[in-house]
Parts: C-alpha cells; sequence; structure tokens
C-alpha cells in the first residue's frame, strides 16, 4: 500500500498518475516513491497546498523490505512502481526490481532515436 494524503486519493480515483521515471529508495528500514506525479485537480480541497512530487511512503512488510533491499544492493538493480491498482478500497503499488541499461544498450538506444529523426527529417524534405 501507500501512504496517501486525501487529494492523491481524488486524483488517482480521476487517473491523474503519472509513474515513468518513478523509482523506490529503501532508506532506514522504509520504503519510498519518488518521482511519482500526482497532478490536483481542480476541485480538490483550497485549504491543503498540494505537492504534485511529494515523496510517498510505502507500506511493506519487514520481510518484504528485508528482500527489496538484498535485491538492491547489487550493482546495476533498482526497484521500480510498475503499477498502481484499486484493491478494495485500498491503493496497492505493484513493485518490480528493474535492472539498468549497460553502455553499450545506452549507445544503440541514442543511434536508434538520432536515425529516427534523420529519417523524419528526410519526410519533412521530400514532403516540400
Amino acid at each position: 500500500g501507500i501512504a496517501l494524503q486525501g487529494w492523491e486519493v481524488k486524483s488517482l480515483r480521476d487517473k491523474k498518475v503519472q509513474l515513468v521515471d518513478s523509482y523506490v529508495l529503501i532508506q532506514n528500514g522504509e520504503a519510498f516513491l519518488l518521482g511519482c506525479n500526482i497532478t490536483p485537480l481542480n476541485t480538490a480541497s483550497t485549504h491543503v497546498v498540494a505537492d504534485p512530487g511529494r515523496t510517498k511512503k510505502l507500506l511493506l512488510h519487514r520481510k518484504e523490505l528485508a528482500r527489496l533491499f538484498i535485491a538492491t544492493q547489487q550493482k546495476g538493480y533498482t526497484c521500480v512502481c510498475a503499477k498502481l491498482y484499486w484493491k478494495n478500497h485500498l491503493i496497492k503499488a505493484e513493485i518490480a526490481l528493474a535492472k539498468g541499461k549497460q553502455s553499450h544498450d545506452k549507445r544503440a538506444t541514442i543511434k536508434d532515436r538520432q536515425w529516427n529523426i534523420e529519417k523524419q527529417r528526410a519526410v519533412r524534405q521530400t514532403n516540400r
């Protein structure tokens, strides 16, 4: 589960959440979700200052925390939030163990991206 404020729950009901670039940080025996952006609703409470990028505490059992901590200590591994879902009236987070890209994978991705940009430029030039 996740410890959320009231306006965040309302925004999640309206599907105004962005999990891109979010990750889980394990610190002092607690897990926190960082980089998760929950956009506040216009109709949310006016007496509460909404911080969309607020760090959210994850509610996990001790065994789960220990397992994730050991897994993330290995080089190149990190925990990410794969999805958020409702279970009855509670909001749950699915946490996944992810392995980062190696340098040759990063270079290949950059090369593909540059090639796609060049193709788009060529198509635009021929359409003029």
